[in-house]
C-alpha cells in the first residue's frame, strides 16, 4: 500500500506489478494475509477484505467490507491464527469482527507451536524436541568403539591421579575443620544463656572499694549479732 490509495501486487520473480486495488476515505494503513489467504486492507475507518483470488488476478468486488465511522484512521489489522476474527485497532481502541473462512479449519497439534492450546509441559517439550532435531545424530549418539574398552594409562599417571584425590579429600577435611573452628556460639535466650544472667556473673567477678565496703559492714553486723 501507498500513499496514491492503491493496493499493488507485485510478483517478485520479476519485479513487476500485476495488479492494483483502489482504496477510498485514505491511503491504506495497515495489510495483513490470513491463514488461508484472505486479504486484509485497512484505510482511513474502512476495511476491506479480498479472496484468496485477489493475489493471482484481478477481482472487481471485494469479498468483505467493514465501517467504524468517526473512530479516525485503521493503526493495525490483524487476523487471529485458527479462528474466523480479525482485530481492528484504531484510535479509540480495538475492535473485533467476524470475518468467515479466514482461519485455518484444521488444526495439527504435531507440528511445532501451532497448537494455540498447549499448556506449559507441551510448550517444554515441543521446544526440545526442536533442539534435539537441529543436532546431527553424531553429537548424541555413543561411539561404539569406546564403549566396553579399557582405559590405557602407565603407574605413574594412576599414582599421580591417587596423589591428586588425596590431597583434595585433606583439603576438604581442612575446610571443614576450619569451619567448626569459626562457628559462633548461638545465641540461647533461655535460662543461664539470658543477657542479665551473663551480666550478673560478669559482676560477681569485678572487686571495687564498694563491693569491699559491703562486705566488711555485713561482717560487722554477723559479729555484733
Amino acid at each position: 500500500g501507498g500513499g496514491d490509495s492503491k493496493v499493488k501486487i507485485w510478483d517478485l520473480r520479476t519485479y513487476k506489478e500485476l495488479h492494483s486495488y483502489a482504496t477510498y476515505g485514505g491511503p491504506p494503513t495497515s495489510l495483513d494475509i490470513s491463514q488461508t489467504g484472505i486479504l486484509g486492507v485497512g484505510h482511513g475507518c474502512h476495511a476491506t477484505f479480498w479472496k484468496p483470488d485477489a493475489l493471482s488476478q484481478k477481482l472487481k468486488e471485494p469479498y468483505m467490507k467493514h465501517t467504524l465511522p468517526g473512530k479516525g484512521p485503521l493503526e493495525s489489522l490483524r487476523f487471529r491464527p485458527f479462528e474466523d476474527v480479525c482485530g481492528l485497532g484504531h484510535a479509540r481502541g480495538i475492535a473485533s469482527i467476524v470475518v468467515p473462512g479466514s482461519g485455518e479449519p484444521n488444526l495439527d497439534s504435531m507440528e511445532h507451536f501451532t497448537n494455540p492450546y498447549m499448556d506449559n509441559r507441551q510448550r517444554r517439550e515441543a521446544e526440545v524436541r526442536s533442539l534435539l532435531e537441529k543436532l546431527s545424530p553424531d553429537m548424541i549418539a555413543l561411539d561404539p568403539d569406546v564403549i566396553g574398552s579399557v582405559e590405557e594409562s602407565n603407574s605413574i599417571l594412576r599414582r599421580q591421579r591417587l596423589r591428586d584425590l588425596a590431597e583434595e579429600a585433606d583439603a576438604r577435611k581442612e575446610a571443614e575443620r576450619d569451619m567448626e573452628k569459626n562457628k559462633k556460639e548461638k545465641k540461647r535466650m533461655r535460662g543461664r544463656s539470658k543477657i542479665a544472667k551473663k551480666l550478673q556473673r560478669k559482676q560477681k567477678n569485678i572487686v571495687d572499694d564498694n563491693v569491699n565496703k559491703l562486705r566488711e559492714a555485713r561482717e560487722r553486723e554477723k559479729a555484733e549479732k
